[in-house]
């Protein structure tokens, strides 16, 4: 047994190793009222670490990145310029299962949109849904079934 191993002992030299964020894509509402104001969140947000791209739809308000970033820091970012930013609370109007339930049909929402909300899902439990899952394309038994 040397020196080296003697001392190595004592001093052990650790990595950290962080694991990369997954790949993924965040929608925000944000307002947008003019040209400035769009070209300061295409800029915020194109400058971020780990942006692959992002889409500034400023008919619908919206800002779409995709990337290795979290929706945390690209709401931060995008209050940093001073512009107000929530998650993209909407989905498509076919989409929801109720449009017209109590809290989904939103006057700001862009066209053929509604709010997501919990009332707007179907119940697993509703025969409805077992019936039309039963046959959708993403299962693999149904042309077996037909």
């Amino acid at each position: 047994m040397g020196v080296l191993d003697h001392l190595s002992k004592f001093c052990t030299v650790t990595s950290i190793r962080r694991r990369r964020k997954a790949m993924q894509t965040v929608e925000l509402k944000v307002r947008l009222d003019c040209d400035g104001c769009e070209r300061r969140v295409k800029h915020a947000v194109s400058s971020m670490k780990g942006v692959k791209s992002y889409d500034v739809i400023r008919k619908q308000n919206k800002v779409v990145v995709t990337g290795y970033v979290t929706a945390k820091k690209v709401m931060k970012r995008v209050r940093s310029v001073g512009k107000k930013a929530e998650l993209w609370p909407y989905v498509q109007a076919n989409l929801a299962f109720y449009p017209y339930a109590a809290g989904v049909y939103d006057k700001k929402a862009p066209a053929g949109f509604v709010r997501n909300v919990p009332q707007a899902a179907a119940s697993p439990s509703d025969p409805h849904e077992k019936y039309a899952s039963l046959f959708s394309d993403e299962n693999p038994n149904a042309c077996s079934i037909m």
